[in-house]
Order: structure tokens, then sequence, then C-alpha cells
């Protein structure tokens, strides 16, 4: 998504509170240096929580309507798309960005996070006996989907870690807490 976080030029100039200074400040450090795997940690976490909260009521919502697992699974995906951007949303408008500004930073800042996520953790699902097949009562399907988000993040969080250390990713999102 080609935005860009500053120009790499811009020292930090400015008090903590102008987003613009501090955080510019903020990501050449994590530039030059490459981010740190707490800050991509957190990233990650964050991404989680939205995926996992519209993962999990996509599957309600499927599973309550007695659809069958694909319209389901896709239900889950777009919740868990949507629910991971509003929460980037939410927080950069808090910060003053108007709504479609907003809305681009939550794509630059959110997609591939939100996707590896979504791959890793649908394909343990897909790929443990029995899980498709689960009730939301059964143990099973909970282990599947809880496994599946731990290794997701484990997978995830390198790849924040890589994408915040370019300036891409939720570096993007750094210009607005």
């Amino acid at each position: 998504m080609g935005m860009k976080v500053m120009d790499r030029s811009t020292h930090h100039t400015g008090t903590a509170q102008d987003p613009a200074t501090h955080t510019g400040h903020h990501a050449h450090a994590d530039h030059a240096h490459g981010a740190s795997w707490s800050t991509a940690a957190k990233a990650t976490l964050h991404c989680l929580t939205g995926c996992a909260i519209g993962e999990i009521l996509g599957m309600v919502i499927g599973t309550a309507l007695l659809w069958g697992n694909v319209e389901t699974m896709v239900l889950a995906i777009s919740l868990a798309f949507l629910f991971g951007y509003s929460f980037t949303l939410f927080a950069v408008r808090r910060a003053g960005l108007d709504f479609k500004s907003a809305v681009k930073v939550a794509l630059a800042a959110d997609t591939v996070s939100i996707a590896v996520m979504e791959l890793v953790d649908n394909g343990i699902i897909a790929l443990t006996p029995g899980a498709m097949d689960a009730h939301l009562s059964d143990g099973l399907f909970w282990s599947a989907l809880l496994g599946g988000f731990a290794v997701a993040f484990v997978i995830t969080t390198p790849v924040n870690k890589w994408m915040i250390g370019r300036g891409k990713g939720h570096a993007v999102v750094h210009a607005y807490h």
C-alpha cells in the first residue's frame, strides 16, 4: 500500500503531544535498527484480538444458523478482517484522522498481518481432523481454534517485525499514537 510513515530525513523536534514528530523519531529508530520483538508482538496481539473476535463471532453465527463449513468460514474470515481493521480504524480516528485517511491507514497497517493470521489459523482448523465438523460445545472445536490462533501469532510476529522495521504494516499507525 505505498503509504509513507514519514520523511526519513526528519528528526524529532516536537513534543510528545505532536504525533507526526514524536512518531517520526520512533519510526526512524525502528527502521534504522529494525523493529523490536516487543513492538512486533504488540502489533500482532492487536491484530490477533480483532481477528479472534471476528472469527469466533463468525463461527458462532454460522453454527447457530446451521450454515455449512464453507459459508461459516467465509463469514468468520470476513468478520476477522472487519474487526481487525476496525480496531485500527477507531484508534486513528480517535487521534483525529478523517475517515478516508483512517481507512487507508487501517488497510496499510493490517492487511498483511490479518491475511497471514487468517491463512495460518484457518489452515490449522481445516487440517485438524474433525475440527470442521465439531460443534461449539466440543473441546476439539475450541482447541483447534485456539491452537490455530497461537500458531498464527508465532508465525505472524516475525512478519510484523520485518514489516515494521521497513516502515510498513503497523509502522504506519505509529504516527497517530
